[in-house]
């Protein structure tokens, strides 16, 4: 899996390859040895008194306490009284989180700052190993050696082009890891090497394989077709997943959840669970009772993180700002660890007279199951644009939508806003803006408030004409920018 010149390092990566490995697959097997868990944690508040981070918080007493206390009873014990973690206080930070010297890390990276600054997110040789066998173990159980993969992610400060290119390289899957610009979004290459590599297995966040599908519908390329998604990086709910099949004739997975700083919390198996992974993590629900430990049961609230296998820069109750649920029910798979559901960011939410209104309400309106017709065109793509009490939904389609189409999708976007006026306006090509999901989220990406004047220029000329037209047939005085 890497290359190491020094015979000295590569033998303690063997053994560290070995152990890990062993530990998956026992916690898979239902068999979770809390005892190692507990002296993980240990090591880690250890770790943590070595970072500038938590030189204020992080009590010597506490560290005092887990070195006596029994390593079962460790993290029941002593977690929930180590202070929350913001965003903030990590992001500020910097390099003081770390509890290593750069030197000692294999590769720099950072977040790609969605939500607040940019995060140092450097992997080092240990956490890298322990992330990739996560990915991997579950994973193995959808992929194969025969496979041709396509990792098309272009976030080159983050590591998660990378650390997906490492477990398919674990799994001895052949894959490619191609560039395309934000801007010119032009596609062409990369839809001749899916043609010519037969490559059947997409790998990325959904607004990328979206964009790419609609550059192939406007230039008259067939559009790519695969065996195997998984999707990533950004909130896709089941409206979204099936959408995505129905386009590439694949069957979809939501294949990790987590970010640049925590690593990959879930994983999904073969049939669809996002399985935590409680070997490298303790993992915590947070509402407005408080914060609770994961235990399997059902529950909902904002997930909570502390890393066990991320001594070079410990997370120690860091707060993820993300909405879960933790299902509190098997899996058909066999794997014991709790399966969780992503409910989306906290502030991805459309606020309007009191009533909030999330990612999946809007995408099950616009890719609603049910008969069409054969000429019916299909929704590629949408971004919402709000003026006063006017809606712009603006859309790109498979071919020309007639009357009857625009007014039956205008009726179920519609219902979703009561009291406000709804367009739909089909276009060529969304600006850029649409395809960012996976750095900015999705109200940043797919839902533009004029009520902010800057906001205009960030439609291209031929959208902002739409745009302008369409709101002064609802509201002539709105338009003035």
């Amino acid at each position: 899996m890497l290359l190491l010149r020094d015979t000295e390092a590569g033998r303690e990566l063997a053994e560290v390859i070995r152990d890990h490995t062993a530990l998956v697959r026992k916690t898979h097997a239902g068999s979770t040895d809390q005892a190692h868990r507990g002296r993980k944690f240990t090591a880690t508040l250890r770790a943590a008194t070595r970072s500038a981070l938590y030189e204020d918080t992080l009590r010597p007493e506490l560290l005092a306490l887990a070195e006596r206390t029994a390593p079962e009873r460790a993290i029941g014990d002593i977690l929930a009284r180590l202070p929350l973690l913001p965003k903030t206080a990590l992001s500020d930070s910097g390099h003081q989180a770390f509890t290593r010297e750069l030197s000692e890390f294999l590769h720099y990276y950072e977040s790609s700052g969605t939500t607040g600054n940019p995060v140092a997110a450097p992997k080092a040789l240990d956490d890298l190993v322990a992330n990739t066998i996560n990915i991997g173990e579950l994973w193995a159980r959808i992929l194969s050696p025969a496979d041709r993969a396509l990792i098309l992610i272009n976030a080159p400060f983050a590591p998660a082009a990378y650390q997906f290119e490492k477990v398919l390289e674990y799994l001895q899957v052949m894959s490619l890891r191609p560039w395309v610009d934000n801007i010119t979004g032009d596609y062409t290459r990369v839809l001749r090497l899916i043609r010519e590599l037969k490559v059947n297995v997409f790998v990325g966040p959904p607004s990328r394989l979206l964009e790419m599908i609609q550059f192939a519908h406007r230039n008259g390329e067939p559009p790519p077709a695969f065996d195997t998604l998984l999707l990533m990086a950004e909130q896709t709910g089941p409206a979204f997943v099936r959408h995505l099949e129905r386009l590439t004739g694949a069957r979809a997975h939501v294949a990790a959840y987590g970010s640049s700083e925590t690593g990959t919390t879930a994983v999904t198996c073969e049939h669809r669970g996002l399985h935590l992974q409680t070997q490298s993590y303790a993992l915590e629900i947070a509402d407005d009772t408080g914060a609770r430990p994961v235990d399997g049961r059902p529950d909902r609230g904002e997930l909570i993180v502390t890393t066990l296998d991320v001594l070079a820069r410990p997370l120690l109750r860091y707060r993820t700002g993300d909405l879960v649920e933790i299902a509190g029910a098997d899996c058909p798979c066999g794997v014991a660890t709790p399966l969780l559901r992503t409910l989306g960011r906290s502030q991805d939410l459309i606020t309007l007279e009191g009533s909030g209104i999330r990612q999946n309400d809007v995408e099950s309106a616009l890719w609603a199951d049910g008969p069409r017709t054969p000429d019916a065109p299909l929704i590629l793509n949408y971004m919402l644009v709000v003026r006063d009490r006017t809606i712009l939904c603006l859309v790109t389609t498979t071919g020309p939508a007639d009357r009857h189409w625009t007014e039956a999708v205008t009726a179920r976007l519609a219902a979703l806003f009561p009291g406000r006026e709804l367009a739909l306006r089909p276009v060529e090509k969304l600006p850029p803006l649409a395809s960012l999901g996976q750095y900015l989220g999705w109200k940043l990406s797919r839902v533009l408030d004029l009520g902010d004047e800057r906001n205009w220029d960030r439609l291209p000329a031929p959208i902002r004409g739409v745009v302008e037209e369409t709101l002064a047939a609802y509201a002539p005085s709105t338009t003035d920018s």
